[in-house]
């Protein structure tokens, strides 16, 4: 079933039936499987600014503090005015606990508090092999790509700076930078790292999701906003381990990117399938084959629902045929933390 879910042969459809050629200025040639479903450009992500401006991620306007921040934000700490408390969740500051309402209620409860300071929103954003797959709309990769952009213009238009983690085998990190300056130079690197001429690379790097967090956690500083971007396969243990440590001093929204046919079979048929090396053929036509495909992945989102609701977490589910920007819009709601529509159990 992976060989399913990563590279299934269907991922030849192109956007909207777009014949769009963009040229491989590498091999000096046109290359006809590259078109904006399967590679992003400067120019595109550089429009996308405008449609940034309808997202809100702030609470209310105006500093407060020397800070010069635009917006109240949840950072945990002492001397700081109380919010409310609310049921304590793993993760949570044991300082912060609210024992009077335990007492009360018979039910830990944690304290949150709230000022008025700068936040760096922090993207990252998984680029490894099996996000360059789609069946219909986008590549998850194009799709991951644009929804941080919007993130990263969004980020500057409320005065904060914007950092990133790009993971492809390789990291790269670039530090919180505000302004114009900053959300280009974000647009730059994701233009560049979400390339498939140049980064999809087989067989798959052994660098994952994990690895990826560990990092994160070694440069990410309190206070941050941090948005986990990828398709969330390989989770375990680990992972919610690595979620836990990070969410008990910044606040962090997952995007899970799926495609349509990680949400149903595909029509009784014979398939071919690969994953860049082997081929296999996926027989649906009976109905115990179409229920395992079925089961395979709706495991897979329950563990990836399950795990982000233990840690907190809010999850918003972006598919490859989405606008991106529409459902960041839906998704998002100004409160304190960014908070995405819960995905359906």
């Amino acid at each position: 079933m992976k060989l399913v879910n990563r590279y299934f042969q269907a991922a030849k459809k192109r956007h909207h039936g777009s014949g769009a050629r963009i040229v491989d200025r590498e091999h000096g040639s046109a290359n006809p499987a590259l078109n904006p479903a399967t590679r992003v450009s400067l120019d595109e992500l550089i429009t996308l600014g405008q449609q940034a401006r309808k997202l809100n991620l702030i609470r209310k306007r105006g500093a407060l503090a020397q800070l010069a921040g635009n917006h109240a934000s949840r950072f945990r700490g002492r001397g700081m005015d109380y919010q409310e408390s609310r049921i304590y969740q793993p993760g949570d500051d044991v300082r912060s606990m609210d024992w009077r309402v335990t007492a009360r209620t018979g039910r830990p409860h944690t304290k949150l508090y709230q000022e008025e300071r700068e936040r760096p929103v922090v993207v990252c954003v998984d680029l490894n092999p099996g996000m360059f797959f789609a069946s219909q709309g986008a590549l998850k990769s194009v799709v991951a790509v644009r929804a941080a952009t919007l993130i990263g213009w969004a980020t500057i238009n409320h005065g904060d700076r914007i950092g990133a983690l790009l993971f492809n085998g390789d990291h790269h990190e670039l530090a919180p930078r505000g302004g114009k300056h900053g959300v280009l130079r974000l647009i730059r690197q994701l233009v560049a790292q979400s390339d498939p001429l140049k980064n999809l690379k087989y067989p798959p790097h052994p660098q994952g999701l994990n690895d990826a967090l560990a990092r994160l956690r070694r440069v990410s500083r309190p206070g941050n906003l941090i948005f986990l971007l990828s398709d969330f396969y390989g989770i375990n243990n680990e992972t919610g381990n690595h979620l836990m440590r990070l969410r008990q001093h910044n606040d962090v929204v997952a995007i899970q990117l799926v495609d349509a046919l990680e949400l149903a079979p595909p029509p009784p048929a014979r398939y071919g399938v690969s994953d860049g090396q082997q081929q296999g053929i996926l027989d649906t036509r009976s109905a115990t084959a179409r229920k395992a495909y079925s089961d395979f992945f709706s495991l897979h989102h329950q563990k990836v629902r399950d795990l982000m609701h233990s840690r907190a977490i809010p999850l918003l589910q972006l598919s490859t045929g989405d606008n991106v920007a529409s459902v960041l819009r839906r998704g998002f709601t100004p409160t304190p933390i960014i908070m995405a529509k819960e995905v359906a159990a």
